[in-house]
């Protein structure tokens, strides 16, 4: 487990219930360049205005629900406010293992005073969930070693003549599936009826065994720009925002592969069980960084949507660069002509079961 700890000088905290003394809280969180992005954007910012919050961060947000599980069983939890994707926070909230929101009274309005609901619109998938930003899963390849044609299509991952060598995939079924069932003929819109079956799901594994000797499997975003950074594999997935960092920050030869990328919602959810100062403290600041101006600053340093729709008119350059972020959304015109649109609530209600046989077909 890595931790990250913040720790500013002390003086006063002053919130709604009134003074409270110094509070350590854990965030949890993904590592890497979106967690820099919150750190930049909304911790530092709200410890600045309250010097006697200390925030440690921890980056297990991938296991988050058995972690979370395991901490309710226990009667210990020791994490106060928790990054997930949306399927994660369905079973959560589902389990009753996070704190249900009122959108309207605990989030800021937007500035012209429309509701949180209304201005998060769509975005607002449970009771639960306090959406930040839209990011997708998609793939960035070796410009230098696809020769003179690179690839345009998501089903050039399976074509190991055109294409040889590594690729990394997450290990994980989610989004590999989908991929697999559209490569081998399934179109987009019944990808998850025919996922929904024995015979769709050996279906899907079977197109995944014709590259399963070179797939190099990572659980951690930061893996794939540094596996392509290294010339280790020629394509791999990760996060949207991490392949721009490779890309844009760091000059390294990678391209993104924008085609059937699979759109996600990233958010919080604030665990149940915290004591009444630490859940004060909690709300204080998820209502300060899920703001119009807070989750807009987030783009500066990121390229992920903000998830309000009054935050996208705000969306400026890289910061300290003249880069302008908007081309780089998933959501941009240009990066979305064929996109996978991830069904969230299917794979709440399917991902053990999902998990377990893929785990067994890797054990293969």
């Amino acid at each position: 487990m890595k931790l990250t700890s913040i720790l500013l000088a002390s003086s006063a905290l002053t919130l709604a219930a009134g003074a409270a003394s110094a509070i350590d809280l854990t965030f949890v969180s993904w590592g890497g360049a979106y967690q820099n992005s919150q750190l930049k954007a909304y911790a530092e910012p709200y410890m600045a205005e309250h010097p006697d919050v200390h925030i440690a961060w921890d980056e297990s947000s991938a296991e988050a629900v058995a972690k979370l599980r395991a901490m309710n069983e226990a009667g210990n939890v020791t994490w106060d406010l928790v990054d997930v994707t949306v399927s994660d926070s369905i079973r959560l909230c589902d389990e009753g293992l996070a704190r249900e929101i009122d959108f309207d009274t605990e989030l800021a309005a937007a500035p012209d005073g429309t509701s949180a609901t209304d201005d998060f619109g769509a975005t607002l998938i449970n009771d639960c969930f306090v959406p930040q930003i839209v990011y997708s899963t998609t793939f960035g390849y070796r410009t230098d070693l696809v020769g003179d044609t690179p690839p345009t299509s998501v089903c050039d991952i399976f074509d190991l003549q055109k294409y040889p060598g590594k690729r990394s995939l997450q290990k994980r079924p989610i989004d590999n599936m989908e991929w697999a069932l559209y490569c081998d003929g399934v179109a987009e819109e019944d990808i998850y009826n025919v996922l929904g079956t024995d015979e769709g799901v050996d279906r899907a594994l079977k197109k995944l065994d014709t590259i399963k000797d070179q797939v190099v499997w990572w659980t951690a975003g930061a893996e794939t720009p540094q596996l392509l950074a290294d010339g280790e594999v020629v394509f791999g997935s990760t996060f949207n925002g991490r392949l721009f960092s490779a890309i844009v920050e760091q000059n390294q030869p990678i391209a993104m592969l924008w085609d059937m990328q699979s759109y996600d919602i990233d958010g919080w959810i604030v665990p149940t069980g915290l004591d009444a100062e630490k859940e004060a403290v909690v709300m204080d600041f998820l209502k300060f960084a899920t703001d119009t101006q807070r989750l807009a600053d987030q783009a500066k340093y990121i390229s992920y949507g903000p998830a309000r729709a009054s935050s996208a008119p705000l969306v400026g350059k890289l910061d300290g660069t003249d880069i302008d972020m908007a081309p780089h959304m998933p959501t941009d015109p240009a990066n979305a002509t064929n996109v996978h649109r991830y069904d969230y609530t299917w794979w709440a209600d399917h991902r053990d079961d999902l998990d377990a046989k893929f785990q067994a077909w890797l054990a293969q």
